[in-house]
C-alpha cells in the first residue's frame, strides 16, 4: 500500500516550493493537506457520508476547507455537543461548496452539434490551478479540459478522447498542455491517478499517455518522444511494479500477474483498501449486503474504477450482483492491449534516441506481451477476445467492446478481426451505435447504454482491418444518437441509450452527466473521419 504520510511529505515539498516569499504560514502548516478526506477529517467524514447531508457522496469531497484539518476538527467537537446542532449547517459553515462553473451556460439547440461543442471548450476549460487550494483538488500547473458536470477535475482515460477532439479543433496547444499535467503527475506522485483529488491517489485508470503522445508527435514530429521518454518509462514502471518478483509460488503483485507458462499479463488494482471516498456510504451499505470480505469487495471496487468500466458485468460474477465484484482475478484484454501499445511507443522513442539497448527491450517485451494476449485473450470458440479469470483458468463469460482494443492496437490477425467484425454486427451492434456489453444489469457500463470512447475504439479497430462498411454504420449510428438527444435536450451526455434513441443512458451511481468532454471530442473526431 502508498503510504500516506510519505505522499504528504512529497506534496508538502512541492507545495511550499510553490508558495510566494510572503504567502501566510495559515494553509502551508495544514499537516493534512494531502491526505484523502476519509483519513483527514475522520469521524467528521464519517458522519457526513452515512447520514447523506449530500445526495451526491462526491460533494462533500470536492468541498474546499474554509480553515485549517485541526481548526475544523476543534470546532466539530465543540459544535457536536450543542442541543441544536446541525450537522448539514456545520459543513456550509466550515466548507465551501464544489463551484458549479457551467450554471450560467445556455444550450441553443438552433445551431450545430459542432457549434455547441466549440462553444463549450471554454465552459469545460481549467486555468492553471492554484496552488493555495485547501481542498482534495491536486493542484495541476497548466491549462486542462474537464469532463462536465460533477466531473470538476481531470480524468486520466476521459482525456485522451477529449484530446481526439481538440486535435479536430487545432488546440495542439491545449493538448500539450494536458500532456505536460500528466507528465508532472507522473513525476510527482509516480503514476497517472484517477483524477487529480487526492481521494484518487492509489489507482490510476487505463494507460493512454502513449496514445496522447503518439497524437502529439503526429501534430509537432518526433522530438515529442524525446520530450516525454522518461515519463513514459516511469508510467510503464508503475504499471510493472514488482514483476521481477514473480515466480512459480508468488504469481501476483499489485498490476502484475504470472501465468502458469511464465507468461506477463496486467490487471487492475489500487493501492489502497478501504470504501472509496466518493462513494463512501454507498461501498459501506453493499459490504454490509454482499457476502464477500469488505476488504476484498473494496478492492475489487477500486480496481473496477481504475478499468473506467464501473461498472459493468465484465467484474461481477453474478451479472446482477454487484456484491460479486472480483476485478483482481481479471487480465482485461483492453489493459493489455494499452501497455502494449505503451511498450511499443517505449521502444520507438528509445530507438529515435539511440537507446538501441532499451529500445531492444521494450520490443521484446511488447512482442512477448502480444503472443500473451493471443494465448489467454482470444477465445477460439466464440471468435472473439474476451477477459481471462486467472483464478478459474478460464475466459471470462462476458463479451465485450474491451474486446475491440486489440484491432485498435494492430494485435490481431485478420482472421480474428473478421470475426470480431461479424460478432460485432450480429450481437453489438444497436440504432444508436455499440453495446458495451449484450448484458442488460442496471450497471452504466452494460447494455443499453453506449459509450463514446468505445464507439471510436471499435470504428478505428475495424477501419484498421479493412471493414470499413461496418464501420462507417457504427460511426452513422452513434451522430444519429448524439445529433437527436441534443435536439431534445440541449446536452451533449456522458452516455446514451443506444437502443431506444429517444432517452439518454441510464443506470450506475449517479444521475447522467452533461458537458460532456469525451462525447465532445469523438463527435467532432468522427465527424470529420471520411471526409
Amino acid at each position: 500500500m502508498k503510504n500516506s504520510y510519505l505522499l504528504f511529505i512529497l506534496f508538502a515539498i512541492l507545495f511550499m516550493a510553490c508558495q510566494p516569499n510572503d504567502q501566510s504560514s495559515t494553509i502551508a502548516v495544514d499537516e493534512k493537506r494531502m491526505l484523502s478526506p476519509d483519513e483527514r477529517f475522520g469521524a467528521l467524514f464519517k458522519a457526513i457520508q452515512t447520514q447523506g447531508v449530500f445526495p451526491d457522496s462526491k460533494t462533500f469531497v470536492d468541498c474546499t476547507p474554509k480553515f485549517t484539518t485541526q481548526q475544523i476538527m476543534e470546532n466539530y467537537e465543540v459544535a457536536k455537543t450543542s442541543e441544536n446542532f446541525s450537522l448539514k449547517d456545520f459543513v456550509t459553515d466550515n466548507f465551501a461548496l464544489p463551484k458549479q462553473y457551467a450554471s450560467d451556460f445556455k444550450a441553443d439547440t438552433s445551431r450545430t452539434v459542432k457549434a455547441h461543442v466549440t462553444a463549450l471548450w471554454p465552459v469545460l476549460l481549467r486555468e492553471p490551478d492554484q496552488q493555495q487550494n485547501t481542498g482534495s483538488l491536486l493542484p495541476l500547473p497548466h491549462p486542462y479540459i474537464v469532463p462536465g458536470g460533477r466531473f470538476g477535475e481531470i480524468y486520466y482515460w476521459d482525456s485522451y478522447f477529449t484530446i481526439l477532439g481538440l486535435e479536430r479543433a487545432g488546440k495542439i496547444g491545449l493538448i500539450e498542455n494536458m500532456a505536460d499535467n500528466f507528465a508532472y503527475l507522473i513525476d510527482t506522485v509516480g503514476y497517472i491517478p484517477n483524477g487529480n483529488r487526492t481521494y484518487f491517489l492509489g489507482r490510476s485508470q487505463p494507460p493512454f499517455f502513449a496514445a496522447i503522445v503518439n497524437v502529439l508527435a503526429e501534430a509537432k514530429g518526433d522530438e515529442m518522444y524525446n520530450r516525454y521518454l522518461s515519463a513514459l518509462e516511469k508510467e510503464y514502471n508503475f504499471w510493472m511494479s514488482g514483476v521481477t518478483d514473480l515466480s512459480a509460488g508468488n504469481t501476483t503483485h499489485r498490476r502484475v500477474v504470472r501465468l502458469p507458462d511464465g507468461m506477463i499479463l496486467n490487471r487492475y488494482y489500487d493501492d489502497h483498501i478501504a470504501p472509496r471516498p466518493e462513494s463512501y456510504k454507498e461501498d459501506v451499505e453493499l459490504a454490509e449486503a454482499s457476502s464477500q470480505d469488505p476488504k476484498d469487495l473494496y478492492l475489487n471496487l477500486r480496481a473496477a474504477c481504475e478499468s473506467g468500466w464501473d461498472f459493468s458485468s465484465r467484474w461481477l460474477t453474478d451479472p446482477q450482483d454487484l456484491g460479486t465484484i472480483h476485478t483482481t482475478d481479471i487480465i482485461p484484454v483492453d489493459l493489455n492491449s494499452l501497455i502494449y501499445n505503451l511498450e511499443r511507443t517505449l521502444a520507438k522513442a528509445n530507438r529515435l534516441a539511440n537507446n538501441k539497448e532499451q529500445a531492444e527491450f521494450y520490443g521484446q517485451r511488447a512482442s512477448n506481451r502480444k503472443r500473451a494476449i493471443q494465448t489467454y485473450c482470444w477465445d477460439k470458440k466464440r471468435q472473439f477476445f474476451v477477459d481471462y479469470d486467472f483464478k478459474k483458468a478460464a475466459p471470462t463469460p462476458t463479451l465485450s467492446l474491451a474486446g475491440t482494443y486489440p484491432l485498435y492496437f494492430d494485435l490481431a490477425v485478420p482472421d480474428q478481426a473478421k470475426a470480431v467484425a461479424k460478432r460485432l454486427r450480429k450481437d453489438f451492434l444497436k440504432p444508436g451505435g455499440l453495446l458495451p456489453t449484450l448484458n442488460t444489469t442496471g450497471q452504466q457500463w452494460d447494455a443499453p447504454n453506449g459509450w463514446a470512447p468505445l464507439q471510436w475504439m471499435a470504428y478505428s479497430g475495424l477501419y484498421n482491418y479493412g471493414e470499413t462498411k461496418l464501420a462507417d454504420e457504427i460511426k452513422n449510428n452513434w451522430l444519429a444518437v448524439n445529433e437527436r438527444v441534443y435536439k431534445n435536450t440541449g446536452k451533449m451526455v456522458e452516455k446514451y441509450n443506444v437502443v431506444d434513441m429517444g432517452l439518454e443512458g441510464g443506470g450506475g451511481e449517479y444521475p447522467v452527466q452533461d458537458g460532456f468532454g469525451w462525447t465532445n471530442g469523438i463527435f467532432l473526431k468522427l465527424l470529420e473521419e471520411g471526409k
